[in-house]
């Protein structure tokens, strides 16, 4: 059997399919249920003969678990908590429960998340600040299970649906507010490099700059992890220099939280000695003390989209029209943020 060729792409059934593999027709459906009970050899030959033939699980076929699949890389701050929330809002209005699980800080989860989820059959999955390689995708494709990347970190591609935000236009507004007070000398503490959000973010700092007229200073530029830990190490080293900044964009708040520590032990006040713009606006940016300038991302708004889109991808209606999605970011104006000192 040639398995490239279109009529046999089209036609091939689970017997067909079972016969090539050498196997019985139960184990194939086994192997497309997520069935834990197959031989490691046999999931793979059939996942193989599977995708050769393009097979795809009906709609009509799929027993779906009452279920939203809500995958993080790192499962550890009130950012996370804002995710959960919107995507709650939306698998409660439609009868559903939420299964929540972690990458431990890889970009794309392990195989066996991927066939517990093919065993459970939600009705869909929302991946944040993660993504999938291809036998993932096309073991998910296979079930009929859609998917949706939330702030992917990374280009996730033409072909994969995505709700994202403005991160350089949030950037670009955070570091403008800063130039507009009068701050020349601004420091930035960047998010991972590997993430597209982190990337954006310190692209639209720069411009900001490059528009004033003002020089980017790469040793002003330092690069975080978006945790607290990196705020504080980070901001000690910046605040610590003879030319010290005298005003900081930090990125995300947590590390802005981490900033305001650094400060406070070197005998600096925020906003008199310096000025600091964090990113996100969680709740806790305004209760900080001062409350903290940022960007508001509608991280609630955003998993809400993502929830929505991917049960409207799971239905049997045409898909929706808009797959790429970025929602507006918008600067936050609160006490953290001042001319600069005479």
């Amino acid at each position: 059997m040639n398995p490239a060729k279109p009529a046999e792409t089209q036609t091939a059934t689970l017997a067909e399919i079972a016969r090539e593999a050498g196997v019985s027709a139960p184990t194939v459906s086994k192997v497309l249920n997520g069935r834990a009970d197959v031989a490691p050899s046999t999931r793979s030959r059939v996942e193989e003969l599977l995708r050769a033939h393009g097979y795809r699980r009906r709609r009509a076929e799929a027993t779906r678990s009452p279920l939203i699949d809500l995958v993080f890389h790192e499962l550890e701050s009130a950012w996370a908590m804002e995710v959960i929330r919107g995507v709650e809002n939306v698998a409660r209005d439609a009868g559903l429960s939420v299964v929540l699980s972690e990458s431990a800080g890889r970009l794309t989860p392990g195989r066996t998340w991927a066939d517990q989820v093919a065993a459970r059959r939600p009705h869909g999955v929302v991946l944040v600040l993660s993504g999938l390689d291809e036998s993932q995708r096309a073991l998910l494709a296979g079930r009929a299970i859609p998917f949706v990347v939330m702030d992917p970190a990374g280009d996730p591609g033409a072909d994969v649906p995505s709700i994202g935000a403005t991160n350089w236009q949030g950037g670009l507004a955070a570091t403008r507010h800063l130039v507009e007070l009068g701050h020349v000398r601004i420091g930035a503490i960047t998010g991972p490099s590997r993430m597209m959000c982190s990337r954006a973010r310190v692209d639209g700092y720069r411009a900001a700059l490059e528009t004033a007229g003002l020089p980017v200073d790469p040793s002003l530029v330092v690069a975080g992890d978006f945790h607290h830990e990196a705020g504080y190490r980070l901001g000690l080293r910046l605040l610590g220099r003879p030319d010290r900044p005298t005003a900081v964009f930090a990125g995300n708040d947590l590390q802005a939280l981490g900033l305001y520590e650094a400060a406070r032990e070197l005998g600096l006040r925020v906003p008199e000695d310096l000025s600091v713009v964090g990113f996100d606006d969680l709740p806790v940016a305004r209760w900080v003390g001062p409350p903290l300038t940022t960007v508001r991302q509608p991280l609630t708004e955003m998993a809400e989209a993502a929830a929505k889109l991917v049960l409207d991808l799971g239905r049997e209606d045409p898909p929706p029209v808009a797959t790429r999605v970025e929602l507006a970011t918008s600067l936050v104006v609160r006490s953290s943020t001042a001319r600069p000192p005479a």
